[in-house]
Order: structure tokens, then C-alpha cells, then sequence
């Protein structure tokens, strides 16, 4: 179970908040220490929608998680208005430092890429059926998956997932929630049933981000009338065999082949056509030659309501153009968010 800090005690790890690590949608991080000398992240959170009490149980139940691709929870600090969440320290960073790196020098191998895509996805399948409630992620990008001393990969940043019953196959939302890029379609719908399969697009996504090294959606340039949509670029390099051009050792090849395969079944527009979490380790973890090239993605679903699709993607990119980060650009839910 998490501990229980004052918010004494959390001023006194962080030294008074000195050392802050990044600010995300639902507050800011700061780097701790706890008496034992171990460091730690700390999230202070700014937007909580619960009372302490919810706040508790719910932490209580994220508390119980124990898996090695998904971020320990250490503690936690429910003390009047004061929110806060220690998580174990992450000296790596978070993925999106190396994926994005300029020109192309990430540091990492296409095989610890490989290894990293397949930590994420075993963390992911935990959530979803190793647990006792499942639990929805809801905002799987590079940015919430943090990587430790040895660079394995770890589940992190709770703050839209939901709890559901195990055998709950489909579940209700209120409101859409995500961050634009990863959002899978059926979220921009209002009043509909949504399934862990939100989490399998998104985990798609971003294999797609890690083979191509770039974002999968960028701020439209004065040139956007002629850009691809990301998935039909990534799928034409598969289909046009240009892998092996671009990489010559067979080993490596293959294993980009294989991310980029399963990260276009992952994309599906229907949720019926994407593959289980369970299924895409299997995937990973298969020969590529077994693999079969999915359909062709497709910007729009083809059986939903194209225009209110337009809407909320277009509301989206107004605040990324007004200079909001896309990384900024959430939809949240205004009940049981952990």
C-alpha cells in the first residue's frame, strides 16, 4: 500500500520545490528524496475533480500495481486542497527525449527501441487484465512512458485512466479525454461505449513515432495541403519495400518491419479490427515473416459522422496553432479521474 505523506513532508523531500522536472496537464513534477536517501518524482496536482476521500481509495487501488513496465507508486499526500502523488524516479527520462532527438541521434538502438515498444506493451496488458479492476490508460504517448537506469520502459502519468470492473468489455464516458495524435476515433464521440481498444491505438501511435522518429501530427506547415497523413507515409514504406534501403543490417530491418506491421493493425479505425494488448506482445514477439500487412489506414472512420469529426479536430488545432503544445491540447473527464 502508498504511504501517506503530510504536506509537510512533501516540501521537506522536494526542499521546498527546488528542483522541478517538467509540468504536465494536471500539474507540475519535482524531483524528492525520501530519508533513506532514495530519490523520487513527485506531482503535485493542480486540477483534481475528487474529495479526498475518493482521492484515497483511488490512489489505493493504483498503489496495488506492481509490474516492471509500469511506474511504482510510492505515496501520497491528501491534506485539505493539497494533492500530491510520489512516484519512483525515472533517471532516463521520459521516451519522447529520444524518439524526437535532433537529427536522428537518439542514443538507442533499434533493438532497444524494439525492447523499450515491447516493455510499454507487456505494462499496458497488465493494466488491462493482470489487475483486479481494469484499468484504462487513456493517455498512452511517449511523454508518460519513462525509462529507469537500464532503460526499461515504465507506464506512468494516471491522471485521465478509469477503473472498470475486469469483465466490463465496454464502457460509458461523459466527455472525450487524451491528448490529440493518440486519441483512437471512437473517442471524439459523444454518449458512446469505448473498450480498452483506445489504449491498443494509441499504443499503435506511438510505434508508428518511434519507426518514423518523427510526431505523428506536427503543427500544419504553410505547406500542409501536400502532407501525408502520418500512418499512410509509414505504411508506404512497408509496402514499397523502401526498409531496406534505408537500413542494411537484416536483423534490424526486420524488427522495424515487425513495430511497423503491428503498429498499423493497432490503427484500425474500427476497434473490432485492432488486436489485444495480449495479442500485439505475441506479435511482437513472433517472426515478422508471419505477419500480413493490415488494410491501408484511413484518416477518417468510415462509418461515423465525418463532420463532427472535422469539429473537434479543427477546435484542437485552433488552440495548437494559438500556441498551445499539441502535448497540452487535453480533453478531460470531470469524474474519476486518478
Amino acid at each position: 500500500m502508498p504511504i501517506r505523506y503530510s504536506y509537510s513532508d512533501i516540501k521537506k523531500m522536494t526542499n521546498c520545490f527546488e528542483d522541478k522536472l517538467g509540468k504536465g496537464g494536471y500539474g507540475s513534477v519535482f524531483k524528492g528524496k525520501l530519508r533513506c536517501g532514495r530519490f523520487v518524482a513527485i506531482k503535485m496536482l493542480e486540477k483534481s475533480t475528487t474529495n479526498g476521500q475518493e482521492f484515497t481509495s483511488e490512489v489505493a487501488t493504483i498503489g496495488r500495481i506492481y509490474h516492471v513496465n509500469v511506474v511504482k507508486l510510492i505515496g501520497f499526500c491528501a491534506e485539505g486542497q493539497k494533492r500530491a502523488l510520489v512516484y519512483e524516479f525515472m533517471p532516463n527520462g521520459s521516451l519522447d527525449r529520444y524518439i524526437f532527438a535532433r537529427q536522428g541521434n537518439s542514443g538507442l538502438t533499434i533493438e532497444q527501441m524494439f525492447e523499450i515498444s515491447l516493455g510499454v506493451a507487456r505494462g499496458i496488458d497488465y493494466l488491462h487484465q493482470g489487475c483486479n479492476m481494469q484499468i484504462l490508460h487513456f493517455d498512452i504517448k511517449p511523454h508518460n512512458i519513462l525509462l529507469d537506469e537500464n532503460f526499461t520502459p515504465k507506464v506512468s502519468d494516471f491522471g485521465l485512466a478509469k477503473l472498470y470492473p475486469v469483465e466490463n468489455s465496454i464502457v460509458s464516458l461523459t466527455s472525450v479525454r487524451g491528448t490529440i495524435g493518440y486519441m483512437a476515433p471512437e473517442l471524439f464521440y459523444r454518449n458512446i461505449g469505448v473498450s480498452y481498444k483506445a489504449d491498443v491505438y494509441s499504443f499503435g501511435m506511438l510505434l508508428m513515432e518511434i519507426t518514423g522518429k518523427r510526431k505523428n501530427c506536427n503543427a500544419p506547415a504553410e505547406n500542409s495541403s501536400t502532407e501525408m497523413y502520418f500512418p499512410d507515409w509509414v505504411y508506404d514504406q512497408v509496402e514499397g519495400n523502401y526498409l531496406e534501403s534505408e537500413i542494411s543490417i537484416e536483423k534490424e530491418m526486420k524488427l522495424v518491419k515487425k513495430m511497423i506491421i503491428v503498429g498499423l493493425w493497432c490503427i484500425q479505425m474500427r476497434p473490432s479490427d485492432r488486436p489485444s494488448m495480449h495479442k500485439v506482445i505475441e506479435m511482437l514477439e513472433g517472426e515478422v515473416d508471419s505477419l500480413q500487412l493490415p488494410p491501408r489506414p484511413f484518416l477518417l472512420p468510415q462509418e461515423t459522422e465525418a463532420e463532427d469529426f472535422r469539429d473537434i479536430t479543427s477546435t484542437a488545432w485552433s488552440s495548437v496553432l494559438s500556441g498551445d503544445s499539441i502535448e497540452s491540447v487535453r480533453f478531460k473527464s470531470t469524474s474519476n479521474d486518478i
